[in-house]
């Protein structure tokens, strides 16, 4: 089993910048692709990034691109997604994922298997 754990959620007003981190535990050796999803209020949960196993690749949905950089330290066991430029579209609860079976950046939820409690970012006009 993998233990996730986010950190770094908050209130930002828009334009500004937050950065968040998950920290994986357990047999994090299971832990291959990484990936941050968001479910914003009334939504379903939607993907955000991901990274690949080595970290040497990454994919981001349209929304996001060019704003949100994600990145992972495979020797502390870490994925980060730094945010910049956040928009109120960006409000969401940010969850961190990790697949036992997937090398490569993913998109789909059903290719997770483990998964973190959320962190919330709220951003303000």
């Amino acid at each position: 089993q993998v233990q996730l754990v986010e950190s770094g959620g908050g209130s930002v007003q828009a334009g500004g910048s937050l950065r968040l981190s998950c920290a994986a535990s357990g047999r994090t050796s299971s832990a291959k692709a990484m990936a941050w999803f968001r479910r914003a209020p009334g939504k379903e949960r939607q993907f955000v990034a991901a990274v690949s196993r080595s970290g040497s690749s990454t994919y981001y949905a349209d929304s996001v691109k060019g704003r949100f950089t994600i990145s992972r330290d495979n020797a502390k066991n870490t994925v980060s997604l730094q945010m910049n430029s956040l928009k109120p579209d960006d409000t969401a609860v940010y969850y961190c994922a990790a697949s036992a079976r997937i090398l490569w950046t993913r998109s789909r939820l059903d290719d997770y298997d483990y998964w973190g409690q959320g962190t919330q970012v709220t951003v303000s006009s």
